[in-house]
């Protein structure tokens, strides 16, 4: 008798809980500064009981909320993203692909007073701020397709910035929302092909697009319809900020390799675009992929192999620069959204074992200034979330402020919130939450203010 070994996402630091709760009055550990008054909210991957999806993309979204006020920590809940594709809806119809049967399971976010759950091939769908679901989101009607789950909000206008990508054409599509939430304009992007675009940057003066040797693949039965390929180039394509900006696009070609998400971009003081986040190489990306449709020959985690690259384009005599920047496996990386576009001294990220498994979990801050590398220690069996950032009161610099991070922690079976220093990484508090939080995927601090 032979027994079928279980899905690496439905195991461990990624088993999924069965049930929504609600719970009040958390215990507190240390101390909460009275600046993080709002709500931590965080996106992940979770079917439904008796459910096994076949690529751990295809899991049904749950978010998890906790609300802190006045060095209080006043409630957890966790609630499924109520879409049709939870109850078995399929995302392909006769009449093409239904863009409400969402998993909804990769970010939240909240703009123009709008909680939206976010997956890169859906329409997003609203939620209250108790996390209940309202419904899909198509900021009225100018929204008719896909909408990626990585959008980014300038610091300085206000502005949504977000594209939707396609396996036909159109492959691409840019929109602008602006900070009342009404979509500005949009556009279709020329030169763009299938390759997997799941994240962006935008600076200052430009949109940067990334395309990846990952690109549309039929053959491919995971329910993801993605694979790597040699032949598609990858590349990175540059273009003017504003209306009528796609047109004057630039494609310039890079490494191979696949990027999944962006740290941050700039123009440097020579004008040149700077580019950083992690990339796979073609080994890497196996193994990821074999982890998360749970295939032979996976790696122990699925970052196992992913490490922090730069990017320098060079517009005026077009040319690309580019180096792998740290020998660390990390994951998820952040910064103060405040120098999002910007030029930033400091970004953070997750690290993971390698592929041989050694190396632990952390929260990891690098010093882009000088070089140095610091890292806080979740500790044996503890897995951190991506660690979202929150200025302090009055902050001055660019660190001044805390990071957000839910742990995970398989020997006690249970998770924290941790707030960390993010200058030095420092434990300030631990809030102990009622239940062991799945390891997720993305999120947001949302501030009461």
């Amino acid at each position: 008798m032979t027994t079928t070994p279980a899905k690496p996402y439905l195991t461990g630091h990624y088993t999924p809980v069965a049930d929504e709760i609600t719970a009040t009055e958390l215990t507190v550990e240390g101390t909460l500064p009275p600046e993080l008054t709002g709500r931590l909210v965080r996106n992940g991957h979770n079917p439904k009981p008796g459910v096994t999806p076949t690529h751990w993309f295809k899991g049904s979204g749950m978010v998890h909320g906790i609300r802190l006020r006045d060095g209080r920590a006043e409630w957890y809940r966790n609630r499924w993203v109520r879409t049709p594709a939870l109850d078995g809806a399929p995302y392909m119809t006769e009449r093409g692909p239904d863009f409400t049967a969402s998993t909804a399971g990769t970010h939240v976010i909240e703009h123009a007073g709008r909680l939206l759950a976010l997956c890169e091939a859906n329409l997003p769908f609203e939620l209250t701020p108790e996390l209940e679901t309202v419904g899909a989101y198509d900021f009225d009607g100018r929204l008719r397709g896909a909408m990626t789950a990585h959008p980014k909000e300038d610091p300085r206008t206000g502005e949504l910035h977000f594209f939707g990508s396609s396996p036909f054409p159109p492959f691409l599509t840019y929109y602008v929302a602006g900070a009342k939430g009404e979509v500005l304009h949009s556009s279709e992007v020329p030169g763009a092909t299938a390759a997997l675009k799941h994240d962006f940057a935008v600076t200052r003066r430009h949109v940067v697009f990334i395309e990846g040797n990952v690109t549309f693949d039929p053959a491919e039965h995971s329910g993801i319809p993605y694979g790597w390929s040699d032949r598609q180039p990858a590349r990175i394509g540059v273009m003017p900020r504003g209306e009528g900006g796609a047109a004057r696009i630039r494609w310039f070609s890079i490494e191979p390799g696949n990027l999944l998400h962006v740290a941050n971009a700039y123009e440097d003081d020579r004008g040149r675009i700077v580019l950083e986040g992690p990339t796979v190489d073609r080994e890497g990306f196996r193994l990821s992929w074999n982890w998360w449709v749970g295939a032979p020959g996976r790696a122990t985690e699925p970052a196992a192999r992913s490490y922090a690259r730069r990017w320098v384009v060079d517009l005026a005599d077009g040319t690309v620069g580019e180096e792998i920047t740290d020998d660390l496996p990390v994951e998820f990386p952040t910064l103060n959204e405040e120098y999002l576009g910007a030029e930033n001294r400091y970004t953070y990220a997750v690290s993971f074992p390698d592929e041989q498994g050694f190396g632990g979990y952390g929260v990891v801050k690098y010093d882009r200034t000088t070089g140095a590398r610091r890292i806080h220690r979740a500790g044996d069996a503890r897995l951190p979330s991506e660690a979202v950032f929150v200025p302090a009161a009055g902050a001055v610099g660019e660190d001044e402020g805390y990071l957000l991070t839910v742990v995970s922690d398989l020997k006690q079976d249970a998770s924290q919130l941790l707030v960390l220093d993010a200058s030095g990484l420092d434990r300030l508090a631990t809030v102990h939450l009622p239940r062991r939080v799945p390891a997720g995927v993305h999120g947001s601090w949302i501030p009461d203010a």
